[in-house]
Order: C-alpha cells, then sequence, then structure tokens
C-alpha cells in the first residue's frame, strides 16, 4: 500500500488567502539610532519639539534693516543707511539695527535685533557714507521666521511612516537622535531535499544534484519585504532532522519558510513533521504554479511551506507571503516608479527653465489619481515629505492646467497616495485621530488656506478652528470645542489678565499667522476691545509687542514662552498644561471636521467620522 498522502481538498486561492491572513507574524516594535533607520516604518507618531528655523533667518545675502526706513525708496531716488556691522550664519549678532541703520547679512544669519526686512545685495550699493538702498521692501521680506519650516508641536511624522532620506532629513533637522519603528519580522528559511546543494560547494550533476536556488532568492525576497531573512542549513529528506531544525526555526523566528518537500511524495516528509509538532491549517492550493503549498503553526510561530521548484516558490511567496511580512513591517504594498494623474488646480510656471515641481498625490472619491503641487520654498524641509514625486515641466511651458494629464516620477517605487489627506490647523485631538489611519497626510495650513483647497477639490479633510467661514457644500464629520487663550509663565508672574493687559503693559507676546484658528478668535478679541474703547484695531496691536511677528506652529507660541523669551503666547490650555505653564482663559472655540460629499466614501474618511464618535476627550485638557 502506498504511503502517499494524495491532494484531496484543495483550497482556493480565496481560502488560501484567508489562512495566510490569520497568520501572526507581529514582531513588535523596537528603537533604533538614526542612522540605521533609513527604510525603517515609524511605529509611533513624532512631533516637533522645537521650531524649524529656530531663529529669525535671512534667506538672501543682502541687509537687515528696518522695512520702514525703505518704503520712499526706488531707483531713481534711494534711500542711503549707515552700516551698523555684519552678521554670518553660524554667529550671534554683536549688533542691532536702529532707524536709519542696517546689518550685512549672509543666507542663513541670525536677524540681528530691530531689523524686520532683507534687502538682497543686488539691489544696493555700497558708498562711504554706507549703504545705498535702491528698492522698497516690506515686513519679513527675505526673511524666514522661526518655525516657518515646521513650527513646535506640529505634527511632523505619523506612525506607519516609512523613513526615505526626505524624513530623515526632517528628523535631522528637529535634532531626533533615535527613533521608535516596528521590528523587521526574523524569517527563518530552510531548503530541504537530498538533492540540494548551496551554491559553491562541488555538484555532482550525475547523481541528479542542483545548487539550491531558493533559500537566496527568497531570501532576498523576504528583505525585500521588509522581514529579516535567516538562512538555516540545509536538511535532506530525513524526518528526525527535518524536525530538529523546524524546531529550532520556530524558537528563533516569527516565520518559518521551508521550500521542497511539500508534495504528496512518500519521501516528502515535511507536512508529517509540522502536523505532529505543530497545527497544519492547509495543505494544497488550487492555483499554478505552487498547488504543494503548505501553511499552518509551530509553536509560536507561524509555518508556511513553498513548492521546490523556485518559479512556483517564488509565485506563491510574492502572492500569499510577501504581503504578511509587509504588513507586519508597517510597509505598504508597492507601487510603479511613475504614475499618470490630473492636475488638481491650476499651477503657474517659470517659463525659460525647466522645472521639477514638487507634487503630492490624492485620490478623489472615484479613485482617480489627482496630482497637485508642492511648494513651501527650497529651504523648507518639510516639502520633502509632504512631496510624493516630481512633476517635470519643460521649459516652454507657462501653466500647468487644472485637469491636465500630468506624470508624476515618484521618489520610491513604495510610494502611495495617503488614505486621507487631511489640512488645516493643528490640533492634539486631530493629530490622535489621524493617529489611527493607514499612512494620513496632514498638512498644516491653516483654517483659511485649507477650506480654499477644499473648494479646489484638494484635501479629503479639513480641520477648521473657530470661526470658519466655509462653503454651504462643505460636509461635517464631527468636532470638538477647545479652551484658549494666552499661555503665560508658571504663577503668571506678570499678572496678564486678558487681551488688555497685553495692550496697556509693557510686555511681549507671540503670535499666530493669520489664517488660523487662534489668531481669528484672538483678532476678534481685539475688534471688541477696540469697540468698547471707541478705537481702531490698529491703536490696539500697535501697542502688542510681537502682534505683527507671528508663526504657524500650535505650540511655538508657548514654547517661546516656556524659554523665557515671550511674556505671552497664543494657544490652548490643553498645550499650557502638557508644558507646565500657565494660562490665562480667553474663551471656547469650536473646531469642525470638514469635508465635501465626493470625498465622504472613501473609506479613511468613513473610518475617520466614526473615530471622531469615539475619541476620549478627557485626556485632553480643556477639550469637550
Amino acid at each position: 500500500m502506498s504511503d502517499r498522502k494524495e491532494f484531496r481538498d484543495l483550497a482556493t486561492p480565496e481560502r488560501a488567502h484567508e489562512v495566510a491572513d490569520g497568520l501572526d507574524i507581529d514582531p513588535g516594535a523596537e528603537t533604533v539610532p538614526l542612522d540605521g533607520a533609513r527604510g525603517r516604518v515609524l511605529d509611533e507618531r513624532i512631533d516637533a519639539t522645537l521650531d524649524v528655523p529656530g531663529f529669525d533667518r535671512a534667506s538672501m545675502d543682502g541687509y537687515a534693516l528696518r522695512a520702514e526706513d525703505t518704503f520712499d525708496a526706488d531707483e531713481a531716488s534711494p534711500v542711503t543707511l549707515s552700516l551698523a556691522g555684519a552678521v554670518h550664519a553660524g554667529e550671534r549678532p554683536a549688533v542691532s539695527v536702529d532707524p536709519g541703520t542696517a546689518v550685512e547679512v549672509s543666507t542663513g544669519a541670525v536677524m540681528p535685533d530691530g531689523a524686520d526686512a532683507v534687502v538682497i545685495v543686488e539691489r544696493t550699493t555700497a558708498t562711504d557714507d554706507g549703504v545705498e538702498i535702491r528698492t522698497a521692501v516690506t515686513p519679513g521680506q527675505n526673511v524666514m521666521l522661526s518655525g516657518a519650516d515646521i513650527a513646535a508641536g506640529t505634527r511632523a511624522l505619523g506612525p506607519g511612516t516609512r523613513l526615505t532620506p526626505s524624513e530623515i532629513g526632517l528628523l535631522s533637522a528637529l535634532g531626533v537622535d533615535e527613533v521608535p519603528v516596528r521590528a523587521k519580522p526574523t524569517v527563518g528559511i530552510l531548503s530541504t531535499g537530498d538533492e540540494l546543494v548551496r551554491p559553491g560547494e562541488p555538484l555532482q550533476s550525475q547523481a541528479g544534484e542542483i545548487y539550491d536556488v531558493n533559500s537566496y532568492t527568497i531570501a532576498t525576497a523576504v528583505a525585500e519585504a521588509g522581514g529579516a531573512p535567516e538562512l538555516y542549513p540545509h536538511v535532506g529528506d530525513d524526518y528526525e532532522a527535518m524536525e530538529r531544525l523546524l524546531r529550532r526555526a520556530a524558537t528563533e523566528c516569527d516565520l518559518v519558510l521551508s521550500s521542497g518537500s511539500t508534495s504528496a511524495s512518500a519521501v516528502d516528509v515535511i507536512y508529517s513533521v509540522v502536523e505532529s509538532q505543530g497545527t497544519l491549517l492547509l495543505h494544497g492550493t488550487a492555483i499554478k504554479p505552487g498547488k504543494p503549498m503548505l501553511i499552518g503553526e509551530l509553536g509560536d510561530a507561524a509555518y508556511v511551506g513553498l513548492p521546490g521548484y523556485p518559479v512556483s516558490a517564488l509565485t506563491i511567496f510574492r502572492t500569499f507571503v510577501a504581503p504578511q511580512i509587509r504588513d507586519a513591517a508597517g510597509l505598504p504594498e508597492p507601487a510603479t516608479a511613475t504614475v499618470t494623474g490630473e492636475m488638481a488646480v491650476r499651477e503657474r510656471c517659470e517659463e525659460g527653465r525647466r522645472r521639477l515641481l514638487a507634487a503630492g498625490l490624492v485620490e478623489n472619491g472615484d479613485g482617480d489619481l489627482l496630482v497637485y503641487p508642492v511648494d513651501k520654498g527650497s529651504g523648507a524641509t518639510t516639502s520633502l515629505v509632504d512631496a510624493d514625486g516630481t512633476v517635470t515641466v519643460p521649459a516652454d511651458t507657462a501653466f500647468l492646467d487644472a485637469g491636465e494629464s500630468v506624470t508624476v516620477e515618484l521618489f520610491s517605487p513604495d510610494v502611495r497616495p495617503p488614505s486621507v489627506l487631511c489640512a488645516g490647523d493643528s490640533d492634539p485631538v486631530a493629530s490622535q485621530l489621524l493617529d489611527g489611519l493607514d499612512e494620513p497626510r496632514f498638512l498644516p495650513v491653516g483654517t483659511r488656506e485649507a477650506l480654499r483647497r477644499l473648494r479646489d477639490g484638494i484635501p479629503d479633510v479639513v480641520v477648521a478652528a473657530g470661526p470658519t467661514g466655509a462653503s454651504s457644500d462643505a460636509v461635517e464629520l464631527g468636532g470638538w470645542t477647545r479652551e484658549w487663550g494666552l499661555v503665560v509663565p508658571a504663577g503668571n508672574p506678570d499678572g496678564i489678565e486678558g487681551v488688555p493687559s497685553l495692550v496697556d503693559d509693557d510686555g511681549s507676546m507671540v503670535n499666530l499667522a493669520t489664517g488660523f484658528g487662534l489668531r481669528t478668535s484672538f483678532d476678534a478679541h481685539l475688534d471688541a476691545l477696540a469697540d468698547e474703547r471707541d478705537i481702531a484695531r490698529s491703536e490696539l496691536t500697535d501697542d502688542i509687542s510681537g502682534y505683527d511677528l507671528t508663526t504657524t506652529g500650535g505650540e511655538s507660541p508657548a514654547r517661546a514662552v516656556s524659554d523665557g523669551d515671550a511674556d505671552a503666547g497664543l494657544g490652548l490650555r490643553a498645550t499650557a498644561t502638557a508644558l507646565g505653564l500657565g494660562f490665562v482663559s480667553l474663551g471656547r472655540q469650536r473646531v469642525r471636521v470638514l469635508t465635501t460629499a465626493d470625498r465622504r466614501d472613501k473609506p479613511a474618511v468613513e473610518r475617520l467620522a466614526g473615530a471622531i464618535d469615539e475619541v476620549d476627550l478627557s485626556e485632553f485638557p480643556g477639550f469637550d
């Protein structure tokens, strides 16, 4: 009687996928140094803990000065300012700018006290009396303000982000030297069969020996899928030897792969070892190539037996095993190196030069790929992670029109559109909600700009804070309220009681840029105070030191207070509590999460809507 084990009930491919999907090979998390983090996947969100840049810096070579000293300057009637000194990149300013003076600065230099703009050197002429200015500038011109690249408290990178050189650059800019990442699943690889010989060893072809192709092929595929391959010695068709090796691999690995010895032949014994030492979940599938496949469990390790023929083994690996390794390692499905999509908005281009337009990807409600421009300036490292690739624009192109088909060269073949593209105000609750989604992307552009982009059809979701002015076709997914006001030093040593204290007392503040929700509510308080005093709002803001020098990060003003650089900063009670600072409440503000009708049914938007209803706001001081 034959000892053959027949394949009587071949599993359908769907059933094989179901069984493979049920394997548990989760390796957990580990912390690795930044210089070893390339290609790894973040396990936790990383927020910016400092402003980048951490100081107001000159973005051009030229002269730092007071913008108001140049208002009458032009080519015909230049203004001459006395030269107070020079500041170069990497040094602390030893001079300041007074009315009628200027300081020579190089690109990247710290702006000296008193200066609020830079005139580029090409629009100046050095004279015996100082420097001749031939153009007018406005406050902030040619200056990169502290936190303009990325601001403290901003959601820098979220869990599930794969760390490419772009993300490594951003983490370096934030001073991060080690990161929490998903551990790579350890995958033990065994090739079985009496006929196999490892490459490099003598081969006796006449005896039917062949080189072991599968060990190195599968090990390479494991590494490509994000796993850590572990090669084990070759074992022949010997039950006891195979049992010992499988037991060893099962104690050392998250997943054990064998190739060969999986068919119904009497000499193929591996299925018997698996049945006796673990659980055999599947033996054979109705797919070609790859019918003789095993799936099972060996102790705490998952097990998959691949066919012996290399093509079959690799086919089965790619179809059933690689997705499980990628999922355990937190990696996305691979994508092509270039994709074609439609421009979401019209983008004007500079004729005369070829342009590599940084572009982001998002899918609309119909699943069509949209391409939107990403441009925060050449000095902004965040452009690298907000973009998915580049669109090459020929030199004779004046613009790319909305709806125009373009080809995007991806930064990595693994790049995929975010599951949900979110824009708006930074908010701790919104950040936590996004953590629960696979590969979201958040653009902290403020409420006003986010709503404009929503009308243009770019983001899926907007986090809108304060009086929003949202269009009537916006769909609300949910929301919450948050307590806002002035963050002050612990104990409030200056006795700041509210907006009148900022106006009437000799203190300083750090403000947020226009278009952000907190700034909108703050300006509304100023309007109310102006009406009460029967004066223009500008008369109040002129008396608030720091009102016009702003940042874009929700925590940046509070951190400036914590560092002793300001007496007060616009912020949230939650931020003040987290940093151990004092807080002067100015009211409550509504935060709404908005989408559009055509994006409402996207799976990630649906999950976000459900998460809003379940979030525990008690974890966030001042929220309800």
